[in-house]
């Protein structure tokens, strides 16, 4: 039970944050979804780093790497935001959009995490 709370209070923490990146960063409507993407990439970044403590610790199911992965990073990162993103690109037909959108988030989040996991290494 207590980790649950864990997550819950990790996923708040990564929504709000998430939340305030829209506000700081804020898109104009029709306009190239920069804070969906700055956050997923933060995500993907932070989950690299944790990911590299935790193979190094064995620290998979401790209450802080399911509070920082599992809450904080769900909360922070978002599919569902940019899978509407990209029907809305989609339905407006910016094709192109949807292209360099989807393409950029695939490949850039699967390079965040690397780079998040390398800079843990060269940290250590």
């Amino acid at each position: 039970m207590r980790v649950l709370i864990f997550i819950f209070i990790g996923g708040g923490l990564g929504s709000i944050f998430r939340f305030l990146i829209g506000k700081f960063i804020e898109a104009s409507k029709g306009s190239f979804p920069w804070s969906t993407l700055i956050a997923n990439f933060l995500g993907c970044i932070i989950i690299g780093i944790l990911l590299g403590w935790g193979m190094k610790n064995q620290t998979f199911r401790s209450d802080l790497y399911l509070f920082m992965t599992v809450g904080f990073c769900g909360g922070l990162t978002t599919f569902s935001t940019f899978s509407i993103e990209n029907m809305l690109f989609l339905k407006s037909g910016d094709y192109f959009s949807f292209i360099v959108y989807s393409l950029l988030s695939l490949i850039g989040g699967i390079l965040f995490v690397g780079l998040g996991h390398m800079l843990f290494k060269f940290s250590t």
